[in-house]
């Protein structure tokens, strides 16, 4: 592994997934919206321009709200690696990196820190297959370069 190789993961079929959910939810909402005219059931009130801007609106808080599962992704170099994951985002250098995991019947991979913890990192996902597996190859081959040549200079001093 050379010292500029830069992997950069993401997850493909959840990606799929949620964009088309998004204009699903967004079309679904938009034909309600259009839809909601006159007086209500009981004729007591009616729909107003803004009850449809409201609906309209509903609609597009939704669809982002699955556009948040896209966010994921993990990138590494020899130095460290970087994870962003729905919420939250992690940057760590290999060297409190224990190893990458990605056991049998897990949704996705997840990195074993050296003070015990897992980092899960759901940019790897097992409905991937293939590709996440690829991907953490691709990810303990960078974290095996890196501690060997630690092991070196450590050997040199």
């Amino acid at each position: 592994m050379s010292e500029t190789e830069l992997v950069r993961l993401k997850p493909r079929r959840i990606r799929v997934v949620c964009w088309s959910s998004a204009v699903a939810l967004l079309v679904v909402f938009a034909l309600v919206a259009t839809s909601l005219s006159g007086p209500t059931g009981n004729g007591y009130g009616s729909f107003q321009r803004g009850d449809q801007i409201a609906m309209l609106g509903l609609g597009v808080f939704g669809a982002l709200g699955f556009l948040l599962f896209t966010r994921p992704r993990v990138e590494a170099d020899a130095h460290g690696i970087r994870v962003r994951n729905i919420i939250s985002s992690y940057a760590l250098p290999w060297e409190v990196v224990r190893g990458v995991r990605f056991d049998r019947g897990a949704p996705w991979a997840s990195l074993e820190l050296h003070d015990d913890d897992l980092l899960p990192m759901v940019a790897l996902q097992a409905a991937d297959k293939e590709l996440a597996v690829d991907g953490v190859r691709a990810l303990r081959r960078l974290h095996q370069a890196r501690l060997s040549r630690l092991a070196e200079r450590a050997a040199g001093r």
